[in-house]
């Protein structure tokens, strides 16, 4: 294995194939490096289902307890559990997933105390210097350091307790609920989140697989979600929820088995939200969320604050403004609540609450709040980014009526549509999303900017 951990530690966490890019020896020195940087006496660690992960977690917890530092196992949990931890137990935290990718894949996510975020520049950068030194050198050895204790402890009742504490469900009208976990941890805490209230479960994949037998858990890309589209009809469901992997993110599908946009679920958790703030707030939401979500914050008394695309910012945005909710398009759902952090099952309670508590459909209720015309997101593969962004500034400055804006990428928008253009910051893609009052004004935009994007 190389040295090399350019490839391995990424923007916001730790991600590679097991064993060719890591394994077992190198979560050790993460642990005492993630010790080191953090300064903590004491962490907690929890990990998802895939075959990797409670032996990469294990010798993460030998790393860090051989610098002194007390560990606490809560052993398989969703993403959102371990920031649960994290929050309730005053802890930096690591979680051992790679979310939705392929089963060789494994990761890390990790947080300070209280939830907040470790990226690049609030950490990671130092934990991957310490970690690249040591693998060339050896770790230090800690002689002389009592080695921390390692505990158990099972925080999935907790967990599903503090949730449902945000959001009442007790005297919601019975719901007929299709939930897919794709193999994923929604198939560990959904059972126990849901204990007891008026639905009617009917469960898809719960089994826990890091394999993912039956599909990907990657519910943002539309072949993924067909099964439980099928099954949300057959069962004529109320609903439908899908979790990704590692069960930070929820997807909905109404009773028609079409796939609601996660803009939609932001404008209507942000109105739910601002409403149990009395009616005033800050909402955050990225730069390619629908218009409808600043429109519906503003109807409903809140400010919305556009951010650039990415949980790191959308987090740190969130912490200095106070913000109580945050959405991304791509199912992310950040909660004030919930320390600053990501919880698909807080959206999803919310969903089912704000469904429950009204007579009308989903596809009606939501309605509301999609109340225009989006491309979604359009990759390209590029040979130079920097180039084709240029080209798409030149073709549309100075045009009347038309305002450029840099925030992330490029943004052009006008009074009757807008697009963004951004690149990747891992691949040579292009990501275009394009939005617009009807279905033809959206499909012009896309297909010109598409045009210059391809040249």
């Amino acid at each position: 294995m190389s040295a090399d951990l350019s490839q391995l530690v990424k923007a916001y966490d730790v991600r590679g194939v097991v064993p060719d890019q890591w394994d077992e020896s190198f979560a050790e020195l993460f642990g005492a490096a993630f010790a080191q940087v953090t300064g903590a006496d004491a962490i907690v660690i929890g990990h998802d289902m895939r075959p990797s992960s409670p032996g990469l977690a294990r010798a993460f917890a030998r790393g860090a307890s051989a610098r002194g530092v007390n560990v606490t196992e809560i052993g398989l949990c969703s993403t959102d559990q371990l920031y649960y931890a994290s929050g309730a137990l005053g802890l930096p935290g690591a979680m051992f997933t790679a979310s939705h990718n392929p089963a060789q894949y494994n990761g890390i996510k990790m947080c300070r105390a209280g939830a907040a975020p470790i990226g690049q520049d609030t950490g990671l950068t130092e934990i991957r210097e310490l970690v690249e030194g040591w693998l060339d050198s050896g770790a230090p050895g800690s002689e002389g350091t009592t080695p921390g204790e390692v505990t158990q402890r099972d925080t999935l009742k907790d967990y599903a307790a503090y949730l449902r504490s945000l959001v009442d469900l007790t005297s919601i009208r019975p719901l007929k609920v299709v939930v897919d976990a794709g193999n994923g941890m929604g198939g560990h805490t959904v059972p126990t989140v849901f204990a007891g209230l008026p639905l009617d479960l009917v469960p898809m994949y719960f089994e826990l697989d890091g394999t993912f037998p039956n599909h990907e858990a990657n519910p943002l890309d539309p072949k993924n979600l067909v099964d439980l589209q099928k099954r949300v009809r057959e069962e004529h469901a109320d609903l439908g929820i899908a979790f990704d992997g590692d069960a930070d993110r929820c997807f909905v599908v109404d009773e028609q088995g079409d796939p609601v946009s996660p803009s939609a679920i932001t404008a209507l958790v942000a109105a739910r939200e601002l409403a149990k703030h009395g009616g005033e707030g800050t909402i955050i939401h990225n730069l390619i969320t629908s218009w409808s979500v600043p429109e519906v914050v503003r109807e409903h008394g809140g400010t919305p604050v556009r951010t650039r695309v990415g949980h790191s910012f959308i987090k740190a945005e969130m912490a200095s403004s106070g913000a109580i909710f945050g959405g991304e398009h791509s199912a992310h759902y950040y909660f004030k609540d919930f320390w600053n952090a990501d919880t698909g099952m807080l959206a999803a309670l919310h969903v089912l609450a704000a469904l429950g508590g009204q007579d009308q459909p989903l596809s009606q209720l939501v309605a509301e709040y999609d109340r225009y015309v989006g491309s979604g997101e359009i990759n390209s593969t590029v040979d130079d980014q920097q180039g084709r962004l240029a080209a798409i500034k030149e073709a549309y400055e100075g045009r009347e009526g038309v305002e450029l804006d840099g925030l992330d990428g490029l943004t052009v928008s006008s009074a009757d549509w807008w697009f963004n253009v951004r690149p990747s910051n891992t691949e040579p893609l292009l990501r275009l999303n394009a939005e617009a009052r009807d279905e033809a004004t959206m499909a012009k935009i896309r297909d010109e900017a598409l045009e210059i994007i391809r040249g």
